[in-house]
């Protein structure tokens, strides 16, 4: 084979260090951040965490860097303890204050308290409605939506000589407040449908039901 012309060699090797520079350029900004963010957070704060220590040890040359990056995570870690008590503390603080401006406009408080109520029984940490069922309520023939809370306990099941679920059967729509019914197991239709699901369909009056057949999420993986 020919050999290759020198142009040909030099664009090579232009090209393979201009590769080579772009894989490393992240590489040394980023340590020449977290440099610049050691001396600068460590060389403030290293007097502060380590001044109980002898002059001889902390101001020794050698041990400078290990005692920055110790003054820096210390700091880290201080901030994200800030963080998490200024969420949880004053966060809640901040927040009851505005709930109760809220609570105080005619209109706006009604409309908040209910959706609140909504959320607070029915949300995704709730797990008392996690099973949704059709019944036959208020009488025969008139089907409703509802949710199991419990399966025959206590006094109620004891009384009653066969098998009864409670169902709490919400109303439309707003679901907060319902009818609790003792339903004979033989009488209650289970649903595949989501507990989630089934308060769309409730919450909307029947607008919004959910696909049928299910789609099942090994179905979608296909």
């Amino acid at each position: 084979m020919p050999e290759a012309p020198p142009v040909s060699r030099f664009v090579s090797l232009r090209n393979a260090f201009i590769s080579g520079a772009l894989l490393l350029a992240p590489l040394l900004v980023t340590i020449l951040a977290f440099e610049k963010i050691i001396d600068l957070i460590g060389g403030t704060f290293r007097p502060v965490f380590f001044f109980y220590l002898p002059e001889a040890l902390r101001d020794r040359p050698s041990l400078t860097v290990v005692w920055d990056i110790l003054a820096t995570l210390i700091v880290m870690v201080l901030v994200t303890i800030l963080g998490y008590v200024s969420r949880y503390v004053f966060g809640k603080f901040f927040l009851s204050v505005f709930e109760r401006l809220l609570l105080r406009i005619p209109g706006v408080s009604g409309i908040y308290t209910t959706v609140k109520q909504i959320v607070g029984t029915f949300g995704s940490q709730s797990r008392m409605f996690n099973q949704a069922v059709l019944v036959e309520f208020p009488r025969k023939g008139v089907w409703a939506v509802g949710f199991v809370t419990n399966r025959g306990q206590g006094e109620l099941q004891a009384r009653i000589p066969e098998e009864v679920w409670s169902v709490f059967v919400p109303t439309s729509p707003n679901p907060t407040s319902g009818f609790l019914v003792l339903m004979p197991r033989r009488e209650i239709v289970e649903l595949e449908m989501t507990a989630g699901e089934a308060m769309k369909l409730i919450i909307s009056g029947g607008a919004i039901a959910p696909p049928w057949p299910a789609v099942r999420p090994s179905e979608l993986a296909l």
